[in-house]
């Protein structure tokens, strides 16, 4: 299965800057993602608006076939560029996704299937989901008529849950889903990533 960081959103909010540049701890987003995603997918890589914008990494950045068309741009890219018959999507916002959610939510996928998604108390997450190439034909319809809102296209076909009380397994503090849409969020992911580092600092075995 591949995986495809969507990163091809405006970021109004940061002054039109690329979101998955922005260190979170060490690290930016994107690294961060890639760290996690090193070894649960067979290709990883990222769909951007202005390609040239994701550079300086290791990974192969797409331009979006449909350009202005959002998140549904994104997606069927993402479908087109996909080797095997799945595609794992995620938006390049999420700094705290993990490996074991994600190969969750591969494992879940299959021929009963057209997607498989999260869904939290605030709803579906499409933006970190798992969905079936031949979707693409589907998805590329939807942004030619102007029907650009993925929740839409999830109400037209087969989707697997994955519900709260499966993501709480796999997210003890709540924060999986975090994203950064603003100034405050990333201040705010800054202060988590740092309470972690210290969690893990004082866990971490002492040198004799």
């Amino acid at each position: 299965m591949d995986a495809a960081i969507l990163a091809g959103g405006q970021a109004r909010r940061f002054g039109g800057e690329n979101k998955s540049a922005l260190r979170v701890g060490r690290v930016s987003i994107l690294e961060r993602q890639l760290a996690v995603l090193d070894g649960l997918a067979d290709r990883v890589f990222v769909v951007a608006g202005r390609p040239a914008r994701v550079g300086g990494h290791d990974v192969r950045v797409v331009p979006d076939r449909l350009p202005n068309a959002g998140a549904l741009g994104g997606l069927y890219t993402a479908l087109c560029e996909a080797a095997g018959p799945y595609v794992l999507v995620v938006a390049c916002d999420l700094p705290f996704l993990t490996a074991p959610l994600l190969a969750r939510l591969i494992d879940l996928a299959g021929d009963a299937w057209d997607a498989v998604v999260p869904r939290t108390t605030d709803g579906l997450q499409p933006l970190c989901a798992v969905y079936a190439r031949h979707l693409a034909e589907r998805v590329r319809r939807r942004v030619e008529s102007g029907h650009l809102k993925i929740q839409d296209l999830l109400g037209a076909i087969r989707v697997r849950e994955l519900g709260p009380d499966e993501i709480s397994l796999f997210d003890p503090d709540g924060r999986l889903f975090f994203n950064v849409n603003t100034p405050g969020d990333l201040e705010q992911a800054v202060r988590l990533s740092a309470r972690t580092d210290r969690h893990a600092q004082r866990g971490a075995p002492r040198s004799s």
